[in-house]
């Protein structure tokens, strides 16, 4: 069963930093695009960042110069680096992938979420 684990949230003071990684797990064929979301409470989940299999990103405009995707392709990872965290970054965080498993179509996959505090 096609499996998406995340770590590395936790609580950080306004401006600091943290990394995020997500893992793909299982019998996986082929996965396309990659990114991360994030839903703040009382709002809608939204796109953070997101990375195609051949590296072009794109990111929301409210992170842009201060967060950057990356993958690993081999190892099925991708990761979220995060500088100059605001109060308003405090959000759980959400892994996503477009993944083909064995014997499957292609499916959209979301982690369990992890979550994201910055304090003021």
């Amino acid at each position: 069963q096609v499996q998406l684990a995340e770590s590395g949230g936790g609580l950080v003071q306004a401006g600091g930093s943290l990394r995020l990684s997500c893992a793909a797990s299982g019998p996986i064929v082929n996965i396309a695009d990659m990114g991360w979301y994030r839903q703040a409470p009382g709002k809608q989940r939204e796109l953070v960042a997101g990375i195609t299999r051949r590296g072009n990103t794109n990111y929301g405009d409210s992170v842009k110069g201060r967060f950057t995707i990356s993958r690993d392709n081999a190892k099925n990872t991708v990761n979220l680096q995060m500088h100059s965290l605001k109060p308003e970054d405090t959000a759980v965080y959400y892994c996503n992938a477009d993944i083909t498993a064995w014997n499957a179509d292609q499916h959209d996959y979301w982690g369990q979420g992890t979550q994201v505090t910055v304090s003021s």
